[in-house]
């Protein structure tokens, strides 16, 4: 089987891990802290919180800006369901947007006319790393008083107009699960420019303390506490950070090898009767997935590829249409047309050309034999 996604990982990471094994320092610690100042250092901003995944980064991101009973926030129904629960975890209600049809992000002028009152937030979704119109997204934020909380999990190492995504903005949150582009084996973060935000957040990531248990240890007191405000043991351990640390190192190759694959799948699919390639700006995406648009019995598509020994996904199914948001539904043509065509391809940094050119001529296959 060709999986859809896998995470590389080796040596270096195992080394790293034996180096907080020695310590017998396993929680959150100094290789969280260095963890952070790498993000930091490479995204561009002043403030990085590492947390322990990227579902903790939006609950805690939201939570931070009070989101709470009787807000309401804007966010596109086509992302994974971990956008959603953090939003009804705080009590508060998602308001389902479109998505742009040929590149499935947030569709800005579907989202503003769903704004209210009781809107307190929108969340942008950068899918498959494809950087949204921050400039647009920003300006409707400022101009109706609404916070930007970035859902970045696929786009770590993105930029737009030449800025990392992450490095502007209220509030960007980011996923390290096993399949993304950096991995802490689970992680997250979430990053702001704003000093009080940041301190908001590191407090509240660790159950409301003021000071944790790595500083204390350094210092006299070391069994001195004191809660602030409401919180969540949300924090990253110094394990999960020490993969991410040697991520790093090989991170630009992952993204290189990766932006490769998409310019091959795209060159050879892009005058291939029956698919719909997405928009997409090479250059400033650090591709997380690959996504098509089969126009024509998708899910056929689906079974024909793994019996082939291909594993395809759907990323993703609307929220709108779960059940346990069935409360929250609205008509929302566009995105439930595209989600019945949409359709991801294996991308990961281990893939072989061998195996990218057996995806490619199943794909073909399966459209000749449809047109039959």
């Amino acid at each position: 089987m060709i999986p859809l996604a896998r995470p590389t990982i080796g040596r270096e990471e195992l080394r790293n891990i034996e180096k907080v094994f020695k310590t017998h320092w396993l929680g959150m610690g100094s290789f969280v802290y260095d963890f952070e100042k790498k993000v930091e250092a490479y995204i561009g901003v002043k403030h990085a919180i590492a947390v322990n995944t990227g579902t903790t980064a939006i609950h805690l991101a939201l939570a931070s800006i009070n989101i709470g009973p009787g807000d309401e926030v804007v966010v596109p129904s086509l992302t994974f369901v971990a956008t959603i629960q953090p939003i009804i975890n705080l009590g508060a209600k998602p308001v389902f947007c479109e998505v742009e049809p040929d590149t499935l992000k947030i569709d800005m002028d579907d989202a503003a006319k769903r704004i209210t009152k009781r809107t307190k937030a929108i969340i942008p979704v950068h899918y498959g790393g494809m950087a949204c119109d921050m400039d647009e997204v920003l300006s409707i934020g400022r101009a109706r008083g609404i916070a930007v909380v970035e859902d970045a999990a696929h786009a770590f190492g993105s930029s737009y107009k030449e800025r990392k995504i992450g490095s502007f903005g209220d509030l960007t949150c980011f996923s390290f699960d096993p399949i993304k582009n950096l991995t802490c084996g689970e992680g997250g973060a979430v990053t702001t420019n704003d000093a009080r935000t940041a301190e908001i957040l590191r407090r509240k990531r660790l159950l409301g303390i003021s000071k944790d248990t790595w500083t204390r240890y350094k210092h006299k007191r070391s069994w001195f506490y004191e809660v602030s405000i409401e919180g969540y043991r949300y924090h990253m351990s110094n394990i999960n950070a020490a993969i991410g640390l040697a991520q790093f190192k090989k991170f630009e190759n992952f993204i290189r090898k990766k932006k490769k694959m998409v310019r091959q799948y795209d060159d050879f699919f892009k005058d291939m009767e029956g698919i719909e390639l997405l928009t997409r700006d090479y250059e400033a995406t650090a591709p997380f997935n690959y996504t098509i648009k089969i126009k024509k019995h998708r899910d056929k598509f689906i079974h024909y590829m793994e019996k082939r020994g291909i594993a395809v996904g759907v990323q993703y199914i609307p929220n709108h249409l779960q059940p346990f948001f069935k409360k929250y539904r609205q008509s929302l043509p566009v995105t439930e047309k595209v989600w019945k065509e949409i359709v991801s391809l294996p991308l990961h940094y281990d893939m072989k050309a061998e195996e990218v050119q057996t995806v490619q001529r199943s794909v073909e296959e399966f459209l000749k034999k449809d047109e039959k």
